[in-house]
């Protein structure tokens, strides 16, 4: 990072992590090591771990304590360079071709004329790029896109930079903040977590998460809190298809917030139950024992 952004640049990572508390997030020890120096290399960085346990949330709060545009790629199965990189703008390009026949251009001129930055619709990467180090380049659950897909970030990822064969190389002037996530649902190649610094985010302890809660809703009792918390850890220590990650731990609360409620037993558990549960199956199978899950056997 450096002073031309306008952005304060962290000192140590003590600091990044007091900058990270001050924008609602609570980083350990270790991702904020991992992100300093990925800061410091200007590396891009890869977040695996569970769902909902924060790797969207960094990318976001880093774009708003470094006063940075948050540029999001979403990853989905089928995706390809079209919805990533760029398209062409064939609806223009088409009404300028009939002006450049009524000209009778050249070949060679109708092809500049034609293939130009004019006529170029700029997709996330693209956009990210060109943006440098001015944003911060969100590459969202990349293990959901294909193989294929991820050899294409390979150009992007070693060099910063993008060959479009119309037009030519565009390299970035300065190098974007890249941050990719992964769920995990399949393993990423190696070559591309060799471009990568990684880091693995777990669930956070009891304690640590109890703190999260404190620091996003200072207003929750931190009994309250704590009986979340450990309600939300023995659902976790079940067999579900989806076990309630951190962001659910927040709903949760939040959801006892609105209804009112100052503590955590078998019925308000019953009543707010979708906020933290949000499969049926798991609904089925967690209802059956809620005295056990909110510690009231």
């Amino acid at each position: 990072m450096t002073a031309e952004t306008g952005e304060r640049a962290p000192k140590s990572i003590t600091d990044l992590t007091d900058m990270l508390r001050d924008g609602e997030y609570l980083a350990d020890r270790g991702l904020s090591t991992a992100l300093y120096i990925a800061l410091e290399l200007g590396r891009p960085l890869l977040l695996e771990g569970e769902v909902g346990v924060g790797k969207t949330e960094l990318a976001k709060v880093l774009a708003s304590i470094f006063g940075r545009r948050l540029i999001r790629l979403q990853c989905y199965e089928g995706i390809d360079t079209n919805q990533a990189l760029y398209e062409w703008d064939y609806a223009r390009q088409m009404l300028q071709a009939r002006v450049l026949s009524e000209q009778q251009a050249s070949d060679e001129l109708a092809v500049d004329r034609l293939f130009n930055t004019q006529f170029l619709l700029e997709r996330p990467l693209l956009e990210a790029v060109r943006a440098g180090n001015t944003c911060v380049l969100l590459i969202d659950e990349i293990d959901r896109a294909d193989d294929e897909f991820e050899a294409f970030l390979l150009e992007l990822l070693s060099d910063f930079q993008i060959t479009i064969p119309e037009i030519g190389t565009v390299a970035a002037e300065s190098r974007p903040l890249v941050i990719l996530t992964s769920n995990r649902t399949r393993e990423l190649h190696d070559a591309l977590k060799r471009r990568c610094l990684y880091h693995w985010i777990g669930y956070p302890t009891i304690d640590e998460e109890v703190a999260i809660i404190t620091l996003r809703s200072p207003d929750v009792p931190e009994v309250l809190a704590r009986k979340v918390v450990e309600a939300v850890n023995r659902l976790r220590g079940m067999d579900l298809a989806k076990p309630p990650g951190v962001a659910e731990t927040l709903d949760w609360v939040e959801a006892l917030g609105v209804i009112g409620s100052t503590d955590l037993d078998v019925d308000t558990a019953r009543d707010t139950l979708g906020s933290v549960i949000k499969d049926r199956d798991d609904l089925e199978e967690v209802s059956g024992g809620l005295a056990a899950v909110v510690g009231d056997v």
